[in-house]
């Protein structure tokens, strides 16, 4: 896999087009190194081109349509001042380097998970989720109020982008297996995709956790390379049909509770944009952020009918050993990721900080009435 740097010089040097520091503030190096379609003039008639490279399926339903509306809804409200051209996984560049793309210039934007750049930082994991961490209201409320948000800024400028929540799956599914998992014993060897702090949670059990992006799973779980996956829940699952490959789908998915998802914007083409245009960005941003998580739960609770109904998944639970052994292992990993530089401590210990205050009030609120409904 060829790095985003080096993917960026390769272009250039077989285009022979010189990218500019000014080219990258004003239109995205990107729409440059595309193809002469593309490469026009950042700024034609009034209009602000910027490019969006990010890390889904192109057009996969919810992670890869919600760039889209990102783009159409910044277009809308700036009437029409800014067009931004969207490139899914591999168009651009490879899924897992998209935060490198905007870094360096080669995109304006990315949208992704910030987990999938743990390599840069591991600090980064806490702005999607961790394991047995924050539900996606106890996010929200961690990084707008909790002073998440800061942390984030501090991070992400050290890669020369600002990073934002705009999107957010929800309670995350435990995954797909072709064996049923009735002790810990039963994860050890384990070939399973899952990215992130709950690949690492996996690998202390005695797992062989790998990463690896979306749209290569199915054909890995299908040859044996893989033994197991976590994806999203039923709304992607049934997309990508996993069904045909895996005969037990497990529940709940401890390693991501509440998955947010970012679009981050070069911080040269961000300081660019006028006071207006950012609080546009921002808005938009946020009522994404609302929107798709909305969208999951509706399209997870009838996604979740088909796959039982219709498709005769069978439904399994995690037991009580294999949840308690996965939370001691999930401390053990968060409190080694507090070790590794200043930034992740300082996320750590806010993160910890605003958990331990939210987890009390969501247990004497949405907990208390969800368990009283059910009874």
């Amino acid at each position: 896999m060829v790095s985003g740097l080096a993917m960026k010089k390769k272009i250039k040097n077989k285009r022979n087009i010189k990218i500019s520091r000014r080219n990258a503030l004003i239109g995205g190096a990107s729409s440059i190194l595309l193809s002469s379609a593309i490469a026009k003039p950042a700024i034609s008639k009034g209009i602000r081109r910027l490019t969006m490279t990010h890390t889904w399926p192109k057009n996969f339903p919810g992670l890869g349509t919600s760039p889209e509306r990102i783009a159409k809804h910044i277009n809308q409200a700036t009437d029409g001042e800014i067009e931004i051209k969207v490139f899914a996984a591999g168009e651009l560049v490879p899924a897992f380097e998209a935060l490198d793309a905007a870094s360096i210039g080669v995109a304006d934007m990315y949208n992704g998970a910030e987990y999938y750049f743990q390599g840069k930082n591991i600090g980064f994991n806490f702005f999607t989720s961790v394991p047995f961490g924050m539900t996606a209201n106890e996010l929200n409320a961690w990084i707008d109020h909790g002073g998440g948000k800061e942390l984030w800024n501090k991070l992400s400028a050290q890669f020369n982008v600002i990073s934002f929540q705009s999107a957010n799956t929800g309670v995350q599914m435990g995954g797909w297996f072709n064996k049923e998992i009735t002790n810990i014993d039963d994860l050890k060897g384990l070939k399973i995709r899952m990215p992130g702090l709950g690949g690492e949670v996996l690998r202390r059990v005695g797992s062989a956790a790998v990463a690896i992006p979306g749209g290569e799973i199915y054909p890995a779980l299908q040859s044996g390379a893989i033994d197991a996956t976590e994806w999203v829940g039923p709304w992607n699952d049934l997309a990508f049909a996993f069904y045909q490959v895996a005969k037990f789908y497990y529940w709940p998915g401890f390693h991501e509770p509440g998955a947010g998802l970012a679009t981050g914007v070069n911080l040269d083409t961000w300081n660019s944009l006028t006071n207006t245009q950012r609080e546009i960005f921002k808005n938009v941003f946020s009522h994404e952020n609302t929107y798709t998580l909305a969208e999951f739960n509706h399209h997870n609770s009838i996604a979740l009918k088909t796959l039982i109904n219709k498709h005769g998944v069978q439904m399994r639970s995690f037991s009580k050993e294999i949840m308690n052994e996965l939370k001691l292992k999930s401390s053990e990993v968060l409190e080694d990721v507090a070790t590794k530089d200043p930034i992740s401590n300082e996320i750590y210990l806010s993160f910890m900080d605003n958990l331990k205050r939210l987890r009390n009030w969501s247990k004497h609120s949405e907990l208390a009435y969800m368990a009283s409904r059910e009874d």
